[in-house]
C-alpha cells in the first residue's frame, strides 16, 4: 500500500531546523531575497513548451519544466442541448420557448433571431470540467480536487469584453461555448502531471492549461439563429476559442486571454514568484493569485484583471522547530557553569519560557499576511511590464498549431 502523500503546499523536504533558518533569513533579507538558485524575486524557471501534440483533442499542449516536472493538457468538447436554469420549472421552459417562436416571427427585431435580446442564454460554469490526474495520488484526493476547482473557478468567472470582432466572444470561457438558446458546447479538460510534483504543481498546470486553451479550436458553424447546429466538414476552417491576433490587427491592441493561475510566497517584507520546494517550506504565506486578460479595444493598457487570490496552507508549520542552546540539557549545564560564555548568553536566557523567537534559531511562523505585502504582489502582478504581463507575453509567443 503506498505511503499517504501529504496535501499542504508542497511535500515538507527533509531540511533541518539550521537549514531552515538560513533559508528564510536569505529569503527575508532587508536588502532584497537571495534564492537558493540565483534567481530574481520574479523570475520563473526555464521550461520548453509545445502545442498540437495530442491528434484525439481539439487543443492540447506539453510544458515540461527545467527541474524535470512535465504536463500535458488535453481539450475535447462535445455538444449539448441547453436546459433551463431549473429543469422542473416548467413555466420557465414555456418562456424560454415562446421567446424562442417570438424570434422567429419578429422580422423587425434587430438581429433576426440570432440570439440577442432579454432571453439570451449565459454560459454555465457546469459547461467546463476539468479533472487533474497526479501521479501518487488518487482521484479523489485533496490536493487534485482543490488544484482542478480552483483552475476551474478562474476560467469560469473570467468575464471578456465583446468588441468588433469578438461579439460572440462575451462572458470569458463559459461564455464562448454558447451556439444559440438551444444548444452549448461542454468543454473537457484532462491534465496530467507526468513526473511526480517536485515543488507544488499549480504553476506547471496553470500554464500548460492556459497555452493549451490558446490552440483549441471549435468547428465552424454553418447554420444561424436557433436552427439545429451543422458545422463545416473542413477542420482547417476552423475557429480558435480564443481568435489569435491577425497580421493587419493593431498590435498594440491586445485580445482575451484564458486565466493564468501564479504562485506567490512572501518572506518578511519580501515577494517571490515561482518558488521552489524549499522556498515554500519556509514561508509565511502561500498565495496563489489568478489573472485575466480582457481584449483591449481602445488601446488602453489596463487590460490585466485580477480573478481571485487564494491562501493556500503552508508546509512550514509541519516543520521540525529548533532548540535554542539556552533550552537544550545537553548545552545548558555547560552555558550556565562557563565563565568565559555567561555574557553571550543573556540575548538567549532572556527568551526562556516565551513564545518569542530567538534570532538564528528557526521557528515555524504564525499568523496571516499583512495587507501591505497583498498590496505589494497585486501591484506587482498588474503593473504595465510587470510580472503578469511578463508572463502573458511569454506564452503569447508561443507558436501555436
Amino acid at each position: 500500500m503506498p505511503l499517504a502523500q501529504q496535501t499542504s503546499a508542497s511535500q515538507t523536504p527533509l531540511i533541518s531546523p539550521a537549514e531552515l533558518s538560513y533559508l528564510y533569513n536569505s529569503l527575508s533579507s532587508p536588502s532584497g531575497a537571495i534564492r537558493p538558485d540565483g534567481r530574481s524575486p520574479t523570475q520563473f524557471r526555464f521550461l520548453t513548451a509545445e502545442t498540437g501534440i495530442l491528434p484525439g483533442t481539439i487543443g492540447s499542449a506539453r510544458i515540461g519544466f527545467a527541474d524535470g516536472s512535465e504536463a500535458i493538457v488535453g481539450v475535447k468538447a462535445e455538444l449539448e442541448r441547453t436546459l433551463a436554469t431549473d429543469a422542473l420549472d416548467l413555466r420557465q421552459l414555456q418562456e424560454l420557448e415562446q421567446g424562442v417562436s417570438n424570434d422567429y416571427g419578429d422580422e423587425d427585431e434587430e438581429g433576426g433571431g440570432g440570439g440577442a435580446g432579454a432571453g439570451v442564454v449565459q454560459g454555465q460554469s457546469e459547461w467546463v470540467q476539468m479533472s487533474i490526474e497526479i501521479p501518487g495520488f488518487r482521484d479523489d484526493d485533496a490536493l487534485p480536487v482543490f488544484l482542478s476547482e480552483m483552475m476551474r473557478e478562474s476560467l469560469v468567472g473570467s468575464s471578456g469584453v465583446g468588441g468588433n470582432d469578438d461579439d460572440k466572444m462575451v462572458g470569458g470561457l463559459k461564455g464562448r461555448l454558447v451556439i444559440n438558446r438551444r444548444w452549448h458546447w461542454r468543454l473537457y479538460i484532462d491534465v496530467l502531471l507526468l513526473s511526480p510534483p517536485q515543488s507544488y504543481p499549480l504553476p506547471l498546470l496553470s500554464l500548460t492549461t492556459h497555452l493549451a486553451l490558446l490552440s483549441t479550436r471549435l468547428p465552424k458553424l454553418k447554420s444561424q439563429g436557433e436552427e439545429d447546429p451543422f458545422f463545416e466538414d473542413d477542420w482547417n476552417l476552423s475557429e480558435y476559442i480564443y481568435p489569435r491576433p491577425s497580421t493587419t490587427q493593431n498590435s498594440n491592441q491586445r485580445q482575451a486571454r484564458p486565466p493564468v493561475t501564479l504562485l506567490v510566497i512572501s518572506t518578511g517584507q519580501n515577494v517571490i514568484f515561482d518558488p521552489t520546494r524549499e522556498e515554500i517550506a519556509v514561508a509565511d504565506a502561500v498565495l496563489a493569485v489568478s489573472i485575466g486578460r480582457e481584449q483591449d479595444i481602445d488601446n488602453t493598457d489596463a487590460n490585466l484583471k485580477l480573478l481571485s487570490i487564494r491562501t493556500i496552507d503552508p508546509p512550514s508549520r509541519l516543520t521540525q522547530h529548533g532548540v535554542p542552546d539556552s533550552e537544550n540539557a545537553a548545552t545548558l549545564s555547560a552555558l550556565t557553569t562557563g565563565t568565559a560564555a555567561v555574557a553571550g548568553t543573556h540575548a538567549e536566557t532572556r527568551f526562556v519560557g516565551t513564545d518569542e523567537e530567538v534570532p538564528g534559531v528557526w521557528k515555524p511562523r504564525r499568523g496571516g499576511v499583512s495587507r501591505s505585502v497583498i498590496s505589494k504582489i497585486v501591484k506587482m502582478v498588474l503593473a504595465k511590464g510587470g510580472v503578469g504581463d511578463e508572463v502573458m507575453g511569454g506564452l503569447e509567443s508561443v507558436e501555436v498549431s
